[in-house]
């Protein structure tokens, strides 16, 4: 098979009564998965008018002084809720901490929600920036949003259940008190003499939990990885569309039938780069195992069970450890040329 970027699939079937077209609906995915694990879809219940509301609510937030969005620090809390650094977090090793700044936004899960209480994965009261321009339009835009694109990310894991053949309700108690987070993202354009293979706006990675959503803005960037030829295949914006890509777990649960891909972003586009993905985790307790029919006659699943909490929370453990540690290791490198810099000029 030549390669090909992930391709744009109408959704719409899925809501409609052409029992044929859902069935090819349903192939199409199915084959989408099994290559890399990729497709955009069209066709979905989210309005577009919405998805450019929000769009313009991340551009408000990430024009304020940094001052400003740092009031909203996600560092502030536990529970990965609020405004990220520049170079935060590092997902590919051997390269640089990302050029990319986010704003982690939730379910508005209350102080004396048993989630908060038992300090359960990314479960808390959002951080809402009190500066930025139009505040409670900004927040109700937002969790409108949020709470669109869930019941999105809803549908999108019953197709994939009937991809699996089961039934299209098997994923209900994994989405049932699932926990999900939404990232706006901004990404400044690199400049063009710095090292492509060191610097990122994400590095190489594959996502954590079960299913993304990504809205992207105009300007291109992200790239996905052909596995068969090791080309990076672009990604084209289309307007509207969602980037629907399969995470770790649910390439677990398909015993790898199905692949959570390697992707990336490099913004060499010269300007401004906006997104907003939007990642389902689940049910922390959900315990995701090997899918029935994922693991042939007499064969051992690949993947022992785990909860979506253990597998998720192991996860950003991992990628913001990196980050730290390359932090550190810079700095310790300067305080070492400070010191031999000191000796010459004593000597």
């Amino acid at each position: 098979m030549a390669p090909s970027a992930p391709p744009i699939l109408d959704f719409s079937p899925f809501y409609g009564a052409d029992s044929a077209a859902k069935e090819q609906l349903v192939q199409q995915v199915k084959d989408s998965c099994e290559y890399n694990g990729f497709f955009q879809i069209t066709g979905h219940r989210i309005p577009r008018e919405l998805q450019q509301r929000v769009m313009a609510c991340a551009k408000r937030f990430f024009d304020l002084p940094l001052e400003e969005k740092l009031k909203v620090d996600k560092n502030n809390n536990t529970f990965n809720r609020g405004y990220e650094l520049l170079r935060s977090q590092m997902l590919e090793i051997g390269t640089a901490p990302e050029l990319k700044e986010g704003l982690y936004i939730g379910d508005d899960i209350s102080t004396d929600h048993p989630y908060y209480l038992n300090q359960r994965l990314n479960s808390g009261p959002n951080q809402w920036p009190a500066s930025v321009s139009d505040a409670a339009e900004f927040r109700k835009t937002s969790m409108e949003y949020y709470r669109a694109v869930y019941e999105l990310a809803k549908d999108v894991l019953g197709v994939l259940a009937r991809t699996l053949d089961v039934d299209q309700s098997f994923f209900d108690p994994l989405t049932a008190g699932g926990v999900a987070t939404m990232r706006m993202l901004h990404y400044p354009s690199q400049p063009k003499d710095e090292d492509e293979k060191l610097n990122r706006g994400i590095g190489a990675h594959t996502d954590f939990g079960c299913v993304t959503l990504l809205l992207q803005d105009e300007v291109d960037g992200l790239q996905v990885l052909d596995v068969p030829s090791g080309q990076w295949l672009d990604v084209q914006p289309v307007p509207g569309a969602y980037v629907v890509n399969l995470g770790d777990l649910m390439m677990r649960m398909a015993n790898d039938r199905y692949k959570s891909n390697i992707h990336r972003v490099i913004n060499k586009s010269g300007r401004e780069r906006y997104s907003i993905p939007f990642f389902f985790s689940g049910n922390p307790d959900h315990i995701c195992e090997c899918l029935p029919n994922c693991c042939k006659a007499g064969e051992q699943p690949k993947y022992a069970p785990i909860t979506v909490e253990d597998m998720v929370k192991g996860a950003y453990k991992q990628s913001y450890g990196r980050a730290e540690a390359y932090k550190k290791e810079l700095a310790e490198k300067g305080k070492g040329l400070e010191s031999t810099q000191g000796t010459a000029i004593a000597a």
